[in-house]
């Protein structure tokens, strides 16, 4: 049976996820907590609706080592802990976010401030929700890297839900211009778009080493393996993985969970 199998958030944009038992829908159609902190450019307009993802907010495609940090945000208490192979640092990001601004301006090597906002906080798409990718879609990628696991590929990857009891790129089948959707448990999640991936995948999560020829020797076998249910138009190249998703209004205030049943639409 398709089922939620695990669920992801990632409070600080660019650094490490926490994985969460259950999770609310917010009223912007994203995830409660996910990328609700940035490093952004000091001087940048903090009342502006978006900010532009080139130049203006930092993660592992501007700053190259962020591997090198361990992060772990508490929602009870607003503290970010960071921890690198010389010291744990923990900061109230409710009292001490020039203290943690600081600590990574000086990581960074860059002057760079953590900047807080609220839902859709720094997603990539502030219009879209969830990423979505199933566990055979995982260790099909994983499978075409020696460099690689199941658990290296979902470090990578970067999703918010793995969906379980599916087949590999189930979630090609929500492309298109008729894309359908499915429902968590009575949660709506609709298709929205394909997820062209950047240079972070190609690195390895704990080292920061990456696979040579990566990003050919992915679109090779993405298009080797492209299953028959998803719509070639929907990508504009093969170096994409992964569903992103909108969740309609209807849904918002929702909460979904682990284990809760994924049921498509007319199956």
């Amino acid at each position: 049976m398709a089922h939620v199998e695990n669920l992801w958030v990632y409070p600080v944009k660019g650094f490490d996820r926490t994985a969460v038992d259950e999770v609310d829908i917010t009223d912007a159609g994203t995830f409660r907590h996910d990328r609700a902190y940035a490093l952004v450019d000091p001087d940048a307009d903090p009342e502006r609706d978006e900010f532009d993802t080139v130049g203006e907010t930092f993660n592992a495609k501007e700053i190259d080592d962020t591997h090198a940090v361990a992060s772990a945000f508490d929602p009870a208490t607003d503290e970010l802990t960071l921890r690198t192979d010389d010291a744990t640092h923990t900061f109230d990001l409710t009292t001490e976010r020039d203290a943690a601004s600081a600590w990574f301006s000086d990581f960074a090597g860059e002057q760079v401030a953590l900047r807080h906002r609220e839902p859709p906080g720094f997603v990539d798409r502030a219009d879209l929700g969830p990423s979505v990718i199933s566990t055979g879609t995982l260790e099909e990628v994983a499978s075409w890297f020696d460099e690689m696991t199941v658990a290296g590929a979902r470090r990578r990857l970067r999703p918010n839900v793995e969906i379980g009891g599916v087949p590999p790129f189930w979630e090609d089948r929500f492309l298109g211009d008729d894309p359908g959707g499915f429902t968590v448990d009575g949660t709506r999640f609709e298709g929205a778009q394909a997820c062209a991936r950047c240079v972070v995948p190609s690195r390895d999560p704990e080292t920061g080493e990456p696979i040579e020829r990566f990003r050919q020797r992915f679109a090779e076998r993405r298009e080797a393996t492209l299953p028959a249910w998803a719509p070639t138009d929907a990508f504009d190249h093969y170096f994409t993985v992964m569903l992103i998703t909108r969740v309609p209004s209807t849904s918002y205030g929702d909460a979904v969970a682990v284990d809760d049943p994924v049921r498509v639409d007319d199956a």
